[in-house]
């Protein structure tokens, strides 16, 4: 080991809570940004891994234009001696036994021995193998029973015999346990963990679905040619209503769907990284001006540049490499709990997902890894460079450093100017690209991180009179000392104040969007009384109520009117389209509040003919508009209408089409409800008609019947917990910046321990050195919080009107509400504060003798 080793080594081991806190700094960054990636990553791939085993081996797949298909085109295709073909039905249901979700999947067990091997079915395809012997196929397909993996039932305490209670769509249903699946493979093993297969009778009484399949599977051959020409013959046979797809184009959907959330989680998470930059720079700045005497006499002696360049980056590497290790570690322990979080988001707004573990993915710890180490070297080569240009006799030279930086504060400030203001280009040149908003966004807040350092010295300058008048000359020394000590107190400040700005700006942006949807809502729900059946997902409900449900509530006494609605997945030209019917008369118009089209022809044109009004996400992710036509796939062929409306709408980020329900009956041939909303007689108790409701369907179908203030509450709690991971996300960047502020703090004690042995022994007492470094601290937070303000409402602007727009075509009203500046303000001095009582507790109980020695 050589002498600059050994010295690097002291170094290092002599101030193990500097150390041990900038560890700490990027361990919490790394650790944000792999969870965020892995429970994103676990949540994929349960999905992907659900798909896929419910796919098989399937290449293609006949789907309707709805979500079901007549099952008369399966006999279509087996007479025409398409093979291997295999009907399904498939859907969710709630198991009563544990409170978990399954996949329930309809299969022909004669048909589907191609399709899906993990059910084992021998060559004379009537007997299958299971974890306890073999599973009697003829059983399976003349009684209605079910499948389950064998480790599911083990850790349900099921076996084959018993019976399975299972809730869909309000309705409970009991089907015996047939047979268990063995897994063959830890693969298999996850893949079938939430899964139940039946019959495909048995899965059209489930589903309330007779006559009706959810799709066909198909395997074409593997050489193009012969493929092309069986392609073909399978389109010859499809009748009106029928399409043939890629059996992987439904993934390939679901990714889109979650591509602007998770893109949006991922950019959040690397703030704490990017604040625990701010910190190794910090810490590393120290760790050069606290050893300049050494570096000066090394330098002398004749130590090269490049050696003591290589010095700091290998300590900057040492605190790089163990924090990111450490954070990898947190990351898989933080990722554990928010999958789950994050898996209930997905299942509130897009689709069903059963996370049962975490997928830890070699390549998110790697890009973690390298993220850490990266930022941390690139956080230290500016003090490596200080370090190395300087020449030997301004290395020896204590005020060195603090003189350059102060000279130099207006010209990166001008310089924080310049990268703010490409920042600001960047948003006008580009019109669409989520990364180029959070590209500006990055480059504002690297700007306002420059100018950081002259703010400081003009706020410090400006506060030291009132400072002193308030505290006297203690208020006066600590405003100048924040200004004489500007490299370690400027970054820590500008770490916090990024920080906290993110937590003004995100906070201004979640009240600006809770205050949006909550108008929206109060102009939506004008109806008295609301009723759905129950959905595993809330905001994209496809179930459906029961007929007599319908009639019963209809005909109810204390019904002055109503209305219902019917939604459903379509194909459209542009992609997969969410339809909704509804009955267009004067109360059902009022809900809807139009961005661009005339409101009264619009809805003369959608009653009169084959017209639709889309949502303003609609609009934006397919770039439609008024006049614009819409070509759907239709029980009828495929129909164009033309687009007469673009309407608000903050219920579906994916976009909705909208026709009037005698349209949507002349194409399709569905006529089932998804809800239904009714308005109250004058001096009908609202309450009293609700509990009549309920006793009316009582047994038929387990509905919700709520008020217009429930639902309200329902959504906006629904809203709520969507943003719990970035409150989680906005706590965690604090933190890191909290560290800093300590890491800074920590450090001009270090450094001051002379200064303030001088103080001691010229007569200031211990609450006085107290008073002083607690007065520091407040006035650290108090300009970081000041700061911050402006910085937040910047970033809260982007947030409105770029970044979510972008991501998901919203239009948002912006407000400032009060109490999220107060508590900024507050939250930063209360963190400065914090920060700083370690501190000024070592420094008030420090010996006067021996601070003077060791200075």
């Amino acid at each position: 080991m050589t002498l600059l080793q050994r010295s690097s080594r002291r170094y290092l081991t002599r101030h193990p809570w500097l150390m041990g806190l900038s560890v700490l700094g990027v361990a919490i960054g790394v650790a944000v940004v792999v969870s965020i990636d892995l429970a994103n990553t676990s949540a994929s791939r349960a999905f992907k891994l659900s798909a896929e085993t419910v796919t098989g081996t399937a290449t293609h797949q006949v789907v309707g234009t709805g979500s079901t298909l007549d099952d008369d085109v399966y006999r279509r295709l087996r007479r025409a001696g398409i093979q291997p073909s295999a009907p399904i039905v498939e859907g969710y249901g709630a198991l009563r036994r544990g409170d978990r979700t399954f996949q329930i999947v309809g299969i022909d067990p004669l048909a589907d021995a191609p399709f899906r091997p993990y059910l084992g079915v021998s060559p004379d395809r009537r007997r299958g193998t299971g974890a306890s012997g073999t599973v009697d196929l003829s059983a399976f397909m003349t009684r209605d029973v079910a499948l389950m993996s064998a480790p599911t039932a083990t850790d349900l305490g099921l076996s084959p015999g018993d019976t399975l209670r299972v809730d869909i769509e309000g309705k409970t249903y009991t089907v015996p346990l047939g047979g268990l699946i063995e897994p063959r493979n830890e693969r298999t093993r996850r893949a079938v963990a939430n899964l139940l297969v039946v019959d495909v009778s048995t899965a059209q009484r489930l589903f309330d679905r007779t006559g009706r399949l959810s799709r066909i599977d198909l395997i074409a051959p593997s050489d193009e040619a012969v493929r092309a020409t069986f392609l073909e013959r399978v389109r010859r046979v499809l009748p009106e209503g029928a399409r043939l797809r890629r059996s992987d184009t439904r993934t390939e959907t679901v990714a889109q769907m979650t591509e602007a959330f998770d893109l949006n989680l991922s950019a959040l998470s690397l703030l704490a990284l990017i604040v625990g930059a701010f910190l190794i720079y910090n810490t590393m700045t120290f760790s050069i001006v606290q050893r300049r005497g050494l570096l000066g006499r090394l330098r002398a002696l004749g130590v090269t540049r490049g050696q003591v360049f290589r010095l700091v980056l290998g300590e900057a590497a040492v605190l790089g490499v163990v924090g990111s290790g450490l954070g990898l570690l947190i990351g898989i322990v933080l990722a554990s709990g928010l999958v789950q979080l994050l898996a209930q988001t997905i299942n509130d707004l897009y689709f069903v997902v059963q996370v049962s573990e975490l997928s830890i993915s070699t390549w998110t710890l790697a890009k973690g890894g390298l993220l850490g180490v990266g930022t941390t070297l690139a956080a230290a080569l500016p003090p490596a460079r200080e370090a190395t240009n300087a020449p030997v006799s301004t290395v020896l030279r204590r005020s060195t450093q603090e003189t350059a930086l102060r000279q130099w504060a207006p010209w990166w400030a001008g310089l924080g100017l310049l990268v703010a203001g490409a920042g600001s280009l960047l948003l006008l040149v580009t019109q669409q690209s989520i990364w180029a908003g959070y590209g500006a966004l990055f480059c504002l807040l690297v700007g306002a991180a420059l100018m950081t350092p002259l703010a400081v010295m003009g706020l410090a300058n400006g506060a030291r009179p009132l400072l002193g008048r308030l505290t006297g000359v203690i208020g006066r020394m600590a405003a100048r000392g924040v200004v004489t000590n500007l490299s370690r107190t400027g970054v820590a400040i500008a770490a916090l104040t990024v920080a906290i700005a993110a937590t003004v700006g995100v906070g201004i942006m979640i009240d600006s969007f809770r205050g949006t949807v909550s108008n929206w809502l109060q102009q939506s729900l004008q109806a008295d009384v609301y009723v759905q059946p129950p959905s595993l997902v809330f905001r994209r409900s496809t179930a459906t109520l029961d007929s007599a449900v319908v009639a019963r509530l209809r005909g109810m006494e204390g019904v002055a009117a109503s209305y219902s609605v019917r939604r459903v997945r379509v194909q459209a030209g542009v992609g997969p389209t969410e339809l909704v019917a509804v009955e267009p008369d004067t109360e059902t118009a009022d809900i809807y509040q139009f961005k661009s089209g005339n409101p009264e022809s619009a809805w003369a044109a959608v009653r009169n003919g084959p017209s639709v009004l889309v949502s303003e996400p609609y609009s934006y992710r397919y770039d439609v508009g008024v006049g614009d036509t819409l070509r759907l796939q239709t029980d009828r062929g495929r129909q164009s209408f033309a687009i007469q409306g673009v309407y608000y709408d903050y219920g579906s980020d994916l976009g909705v089409a909208l026709m009037s329900r005698s349209t949507y009956e002349r194409f399709y041939d569905d006529r089932r409800v998804s809800g239904l909303a009714f308005f109250a007689e004058d001096g009908t108790s609202v309450d009293a008609l609700i509990a009549d409701m309920r006793k009316s369907v009582a047994g038929i179908q387990d509905v919700l019947i709520r008020s217009n203030k429930a639902l309200r509450e329902t959504s906006m709690q629904i809203f709520d917990r969507t943003f719990t991971i970035t409150t989680v996300l906005r706590l965690l960047a604090i933190a890191v910046a909290f560290i800093g502020v300590l890491t800074a703090l920590m450090a001009l004690a270090l450094e001051r321990r002379r200064e303030m042995g001088v103080l001691r022994a010229t007569g200031m007492t211990p609450p006085q050195v107290g008073g002083y470094l607690t007065l520091q601290s407040s006035l650290m937070g108090a300009i970081a919080g000041i700061l911050s303000l402006p910085l937040g409402y910047v970033l809260a602007y982007v947030l409105v009107f770029v970044i979510n727009k972008r991501s998901f075509g919203w239009t948002l009203q912006l407000t400032v509400p009060t109490d999220v500046l107060l508590q900024a303000l507050v939250l930063a001095v209360g963190a400065a504060l914090l920060a700083g009582l370690y501190p000024t507790w070592r420094m008030a109980r420090s010996s006067p003798a021996l601070a003077l020695q060791d200075g």
